[in-house]
């Protein structure tokens, strides 16, 4: 009998705001998206979008982490990132389920192109995919491949003169201190490595057609693979983007003009009544002195990155016509977390909770079961998807996920009546050092906990750029208490270790 599950294509972008592609029809106090995304539009029209998702955490390897195993970070363990000095864990502790052994032992040929960032040593192909190349060394070393692909071209990436390039530090222009921030390249598109991913990506689509790529489902005692046998796929692709620095060549480096981009709301930060580390963190970012000039440049190289990203999904989405895959593959795209790019004068991200680097993209095209243009407000993590695909491969969902399935959302379906009010996010710290942070959200309202500090508290309903924290007000007093109540709730169905004492100091704050 034929196999009639449909395969998978996972699009995942790193660092990519939630606001890059918000659609005209979203709600009425979201802005316009600033940003020429065809391709995610697309999705968007063609399935479902969700309003409300979020990262469980906004750090690299600990937001992949979870989007592997379905934990949350305390869960797993990989609390911050595996490739720096301080890493807590270099790799994911042996043994916890993943979804993507899952689908393999299930029959589905895994593929896999791009960033990695789950372990220093650990790679996709100890997790069920057969990888096809595209890592870079700062994050992974798994290969070369990338730069193979320059070297053939002509355009090998050491050899390359950047020109606008922005540095964090005293002196923006001066490459010998601080961070790269943003660039434009004198390379053409073909040279890029987004390009590079997805061409990758449209092999891999044909090869799957032709049933010949290596599934990395074999005999476990030989670690010989077998070949793939026209069954179903699931191919994930990782780009590189838009995460700093923003280097991007012509037309993207110019396609947004700095001069006409409006600061956000959020930009009016103060700081007051935050925690501390918050305005600590613009001179540990090395951004204090930074203008809106001089973000908004960062943030015209940004915008041009995710619309080079976008195009280069379309090229992705096209291939899928093409080779007549569509109508049988079910397409999503989603982001690991947001960046800042000067939203509360901030770079990058950090212990700082705010929807800039909390609040994700996550679109899902499942043709003949998903309403086209439907919109899903329902909040949702990012590591729901984990069940997601194990439930539209029709496989067990493992006992260890924290987390839910999306599937009856696309179905068009009411939410469960068990669905969850509000969403559970968490920070431990990256190279800044150890910050326990727990984050609980609703549509209207956001509660952060903040082990060292103040608590945060804001009405995302009438402050939508979280400029004021309410966590002392007395007109919110009782929400503060609900919200409370909520966290709590969160920590004990997730066995959060910080669940024996955390409780008790906030009902008393109460």
């Amino acid at each position: 009998m034929a196999d009639t599950r449909p395969n998978v294509l996972f699009v995942l972008t790193d660092q990519e705001r939630y606001d890059c592609h918000v659609p005209e029809s979203s709600v009425d106090k979201e802005p316009e998206p600033p940003v020429e995304t065809e391709a995610m539009d697309r999705l968007s029209r063609q399935g479902a979008r969700f309003e409300h998702a979020v990262t469980p955490i906004s750090i690299c390897s600990s937001a992949r982490a979870s989007l592997l195993t379905g934990q949350f970070p305390h869960s797993h363990g990989m609390i911050n990132n595996c490739h720096e000095d301080d890493a807590i864990l270099a790799n994911l502790p042996p043994g916890i389920p993943t979804f993507s052994e899952a689908l393999a032992d299930a029959g589905y040929d895994l593929t896999y192109t791009g960033k990695w960032h789950v372990g220093r040593d650990a790679t996709p192909e100890e997790y069920g995919f057969s990888y096809l190349g595209g890592s870079d060394r700062h994050h992974d070393d798994i290969d070369e491949a990338f730069r193979e692909y320059r070297r053939e071209r002509g355009t090998p990436l050491e050899e390359v003169d950047f020109e606008d390039e922005i540095y964090t530090g005293d002196d923006p222009r001066d490459s010998s201190e601080g961070t790269f921030v943003a660039a434009k390249s004198p390379i053409d598109v073909e040279d890029t490595r987004a390009w590079f991913l997805a061409e990758r990506t449209i092999e891999a689509l044909e090869a799957h057609v032709e049933g010949a790529t290596a599934s990395n489902v074999g005999d476990e005692s030989t670690g010989e693979g077998k070949r793939g046998d026209g069954g179903p796929f699931f191919h994930r692709t990782d780009f590189y983007g838009p995460h700093h620095p923003y280097v991007v060549p012509e037309p993207y480096a110019s396609v947004y003009d700095p001069d006409e981009i409006e600061p956000p709301e959020s930009y009016a930060e103060t700081f007051d009544g935050k925690p501390r580390v918050h305005e600590n963190y613009l001179a540990y970012r090395g951004v204090e002195g930074f203008d809106w000039e001089l973000w908004a440049e960062a943030l015209a190289k940004y915008w041009g990155f995710v619309t080079l990203i976008d195009e280069q999904l379309g090229r992705i989405l096209a291939a899928l016509e093409d080779l007549e895959l569509a109508e049988e593959t079910v397409a999503v795209h989603a982001s690991d977390h947001g960046d800042f790019v000067g939203g509360h004068r901030q770079f990058n991200k950090g212990p700082l909770m705010y929807d800039d680097t909390y609040r994700i993209p996550l679109q899902v095209r499942w043709p003949g079961v998903t309403e086209p243009g439907s919109v899903r407000r329902e909040p949702v993590h990012l590591h729901d998807l984990a069940p997601t695909f194990l439930e539209i491969g029709n496989v067990d969902v493992p006992d260890s996920f924290d987390a839910r399935s999306l599937v009856p959302l696309l179905e068009g379906d009411d939410a469960p009546a068990d669905w969850p009010e509000s969403t559970f996010s968490q920070y431990h710290g990256d190279e800044f050092g150890l910050y326990s942070q727990r984050m609980v959200r609703t549509e209207r309202y956001k509660y952060v906990y903040n082990g060292p500090d103040v608590d945060e508290l804001y009405d995302l309903e009438v402050d939508p750029p979280e400029l004021r924290n309410l966590i002392d007000h007395p007109e919110y007093a009782n929400v503060r208490r609900t919200m409370r109540e909520r966290l709590i709730a969160w920590m004990d169905e997730t066995a959060d270790p910080n669940r024996g004492w955390v409780p008790e100091i906030l009902r008393r704050a109460d």
